[in-house]
């Protein structure tokens, strides 16, 4: 069985948890307690992840450390319709990566902001609310555009990919970055889109959409 290290309130980890949940798959969960004991930065969990960083999931022996990873290994080994990371279409493949490498940039933005907003970590949070808005400002123009061409999602297809789970969570969550989204009209658009995927589920922050 699938083994996750996780913990609730990071939203890497929410987004493995979700794409588990989307392709009901069972796992085993292992809480790693990241706030306040920091267990992340043990010597027994550096054993399994020397970058010290979550979340992790452990596949018999295989060991994936990125959360950008787990959800194309997931999507690449048990979905069989193929659409969640979508190797048949190739001339998409390219703007899924992009979109993941989008990803860890919110990461370094949105997340770091909401490290410092409710973990107290010494980070420039104005610094990196600015980087997120101009990161968000560019989404936001690429998903009216994609709306006009009746795409719903972050890539041109009829369904979301692991990029929109990968861009999803830390979105999801900027309030408690600081950062509102109030100027970012497709942008909600798309966060409500993305909470009426079968197998949506929910984090602490994270609530259903109350749209139909």
């Amino acid at each position: 069985m699938l083994k996750l290290y996780d913990y609730e309130l990071s939203g890497n980890c929410f987004k493995v948890r979700l794409m588990l949940s989307i392709l009901d798959l069972e796992y085993e969960p292992h809480l790693i307690e990241f706030y306040p004991g920091r267990e992340h930065k043990s010597q027994e969990f550096l054993r399994i992840n020397p970058l010290g960083q979550l979340p992790v999931l452990q596949d018999g022996d295989k060991l994936l450390r990125d959360s950008q990873a787990i959800l194309v290994y997931l999507a690449s080994n048990f979905d069989s319709s193929r659409k969640w990371y979508p190797l048949d279409t190739v001339e998409v493949l390219g703007e899924v990566q992009a979109w993941l490498a989008f990803a860890d940039s919110l990461t370094s933005s949105l997340s770091a902001a909401r490290l410092h907003e409710l973990f107290m970590y010494e980070i420039d949070a104005d610094k990196c609310r600015a980087q997120a808005h101009s990161l968000l400002t560019v989404m936001d123009q690429h998903l009216w555009i994609n709306r006009q061409r009746n795409h719903k999602f972050l890539c041109p297809l009829e369904h979301a990919t692991v990029a929109d789970i990968a861009c999803f969570p830390y979105i999801a969550l900027a309030d408690e970055a600081g950062v509102s989204l109030q100027n970012y009209p497709s942008i909600r658009i798309w966060l409500d889109e993305v909470k009426r995927i079968p197998g949506f589920t929910v984090m602490s922050g994270i609530f259903p959409t109350d749209q139909q």
